[in-house]
């Protein structure tokens, strides 16, 4: 018995060393990154050092779930547009990598070198196309209108996202109350998992959610050393672009690690604006206790700051001028999600006026009071949206019972935010479940989707935190 344990023993030992032979972990560039296995659906990574390292360890670390996330958003790119990976890729190389600081270009090289070193085939246009997979819609539609070509509805600035921030009279303690949660199909939301700690050689310290393989949070929820609390939701049918710009998800990254100030946030994504994935962005600093809206449109852009006060966001327009010259979104139709999430908020912050902590964050991402019907149930109306479940559809989603709506949620307060925290809940916050299998079942119209289409359960709310 004895002989049988140490010759077990003696092979397991021989697999392991053949698997640490094919994967050297001794690589320096991994000596300062680590990974932790998923807890309450979510996966958390420390990256550090200098870009190229960082991206290395990102590459390593995330290897398959980079390689699965790929995979889908190549299935909706090419399914939305009706255009080949190639012309993303080709797109990625010839319109932003032009536009990409060296920083950053050296980032995304090393998650392709560190994808390469895990025997995925990525390269470095791959990677750059995954991280811009917000922006395609907007290049999309300019690049059909510049050539004539009638882009298919799928090509669209859809919903995404409900959030608010408070601070002042509106919070139980005077201070800044911040949340979020990302709507987007479900084939991305159950794997928009990913806890990220960076700690960059340049710039500060910090943490976000985030897609694998992307060097900014994608959803945009992040908190920096500096004491600020970073987020947004999309401006619905939004159209505009240019080229010459600098992408969306490069001001993003470089906004959540360079800014220290409210007025740093937004010169950062001024500058070299390029209408990419078009936001209001909530920013909170707890250095000085106020709150900002920045609702930034290609041609139209507003700051607005408070003391005290609350910010929400649910997709709609805010700006008469945008609204106007920059969307094709009909303000007066009270059915459409984004109308009917902006008369939940406006009736959440009244009445919780004073009150305001992050418990009551929670309960709001919770929410399933549907303005339009007047009933509590969920559907796409409701701040936890559930376009799955709903007959109606958005207008803006492409169809009734898409497999989609809000996919995870984040909350922080002052003090959360002052120690690099925040909570985090994967899935929906009211703890439904998502089925693949009956969905598909049920409803055939999204077959497309079947081979990647995957089960999204609600988990419990859990602490996510920066290292020391």
């Amino acid at each position: 018995m004895t002989r049988r344990i140490v010759l077990s023993i003696s092979l397991l030992a021989l697999a392991l060393a053949a698997v640490a032979a094919k994967y050297p972990t001794t690589d320096p560039r991994l000596k300062n990154a680590s990974k932790r296995p998923a807890k309450d659906g979510w996966t958390y990574v420390h990256l550090e050092g200098q870009p190229a390292e960082i991206g290395f360890q990102h590459g390593w670390l995330l290897s398959k779930e980079i390689a699965d996330g790929f995979a889908v958003q190549k299935l909706e790119a090419e399914h939305d547009s009706g255009k080949p990976w190639a012309f993303f890729r080709d797109a990625a190389r010839t319109i932003l990598w032009p536009h990409i600081p060296e920083e950053y270009r050296a980032e995304l090289q090393g998650i392709s070198d560190g994808l390469k070193a895990r025997n995925v085939t990525m390269d470095v246009w791959d990677v750059t196309a995954l991280n811009a997979a917000e922006e395609w819609g907007y290049y999309t539609a300019h690049y059909d209108k510049l050539h004539g070509v009638k882009s298919p509805k799928t090509v669209t600035a859809p919903d995404h996202c409900s959030a608010f921030v408070a601070t002042g009279s509106y919070t139980k303690d005077g201070k800044i109350v911040i949340a979020h949660n990302n709507w987007t199909s479900y084939l991305d939301g159950a794997r928009w998992t990913i806890a990220y700690d960076i700690a960059p050689a340049q710039g500060q310290h910090f943490v976000m959610d985030g897609y694998p393989g992307f060097i900014h949070s994608g959803d945009d929820f992040g908190v920096n050393a500096s004491g600020l609390a970073i987020t947004e939701t999309t401006i619905t049918g939004f159209q505009g672009w240019d080229s010459d710009g600098i992408p969306e998800f490069v001001r993003a990254r470089k906004a959540m690690q360079y800014a220290k100030s409210i007025d740093d946030f937004d010169r950062i994504m001024r500058e070299g604006n390029n209408g990419g994935y078009a936001n209001d962005w909530l920013v909170a600093d707890t250095k000085t206790n106020e709150i900002a809206s920045l609702e930034l449109g290609l041609k139209n852009v507003e700051l607005k700051r408070s003391k005290d006060g609350y910010f929400a966001g649910a997709n709609f327009p805010i700006n008469p001028k945008l609204l106007k010259e920059e969307t094709n979104f009909d303000a007066n139709d009270p059915t459409l999600s984004a109308n009917a999430r902006r008369v939940r908020w406006e009736q959440l912050m009244v009445e919780n006026k004073g009150k305001i902590d992050a418990a009551a964050a929670r309960r709001f991402m919770a929410d399933h009071y549907d303005t339009v019907t007047k009933k509590t149930e969920p559907s796409e109306h409701t701040l936890c949206g559930h376009v799955d479940l709903s007959p109606r559809g958005m207008g803006d989603w492409k169809a009734p019972f898409e497999p989609a709506g809000a996919v995870q949620n984040k909350v922080a307060d002052a003090a959360l935010i002052s120690n690099m925290s925040f909570m985090a809940a994967a899935g929906h916050a009211c703890g439904l479940h998502f089925k693949a299998a009956p969905h598909a079942k049920k409803h055939p119209e999204f077959a497309w989707q079947a081979p990647l289409l995957i089960d999204m359960d609600s988990h419990r709310w859990t602490q996510i935190t920066g290292s020391k």
